[in-house]
């Protein structure tokens, strides 16, 4: 695979994809565990919009990797793993980005293995990890300018 340029569209897609997914969790009435149980649907949107923004730093991660290091990452620990090789993500980044590969893993693989409680409190204490992540790739990219293509 060759190296190429980093699409700016698809940057801001992902990017405000997993911005939409924490602000739509967030959005849930997480801060009363009594409420938020009261209804089902609290947990069901909270899963999905976690997974759906888990999936997109995943896709944002795998581009970067693709277009503009040439690198092919199949698995998700892969590309927290290449992320950190390639200098995008400190140490520290790319080991909280594997566990979220682990989890995401599990949202979607062992899906009925994950409980309520344990979602709840990924969606109460963790969440500021996926945006933390986002953050850290956002940097990434505006210090490397030069990586980017702003074609449609």
């Amino acid at each position: 695979m060759t190296p190429g340029r980093i699409s700016r569209r698809v940057v801001g897609d992902r990017l405000s994809w997993v911005a939409r997914m924490v602000a739509e969790i967030r959005s849930l009435p997480l801060e009363d565990r009594e409420t938020f149980f009261a209804d089902r649907r609290n947990l069901w949107a909270a899963e999905s919009c976690l997974r759906r923004g888990l999936e997109a730093l995943f896709d944002l991660g795998r581009h970067i990797l693709a277009k503009g290091f040439g690198k092919a990452a199949t698995e998700y620990k892969e590309i927290a793993r290449s992320l950190h090789e390639q200098g995008v993500l400190s140490q520290e980044d790319a080991l909280l980005l594997g566990v979220m590969a682990g989890y995401r893993n599990r949202l979607v693989h062992f899906y009925h293995e994950v409980g309520a409680d344990e979602l709840y409190d990924v969606c109460t204490v963790h969440l500021s990890d996926l945006e933390h992540l986002a953050d850290a790739l956002r940097e990434w990219v505006k210090a490397n300018p030069g990586r980017l293509d702003d074609t449609l």
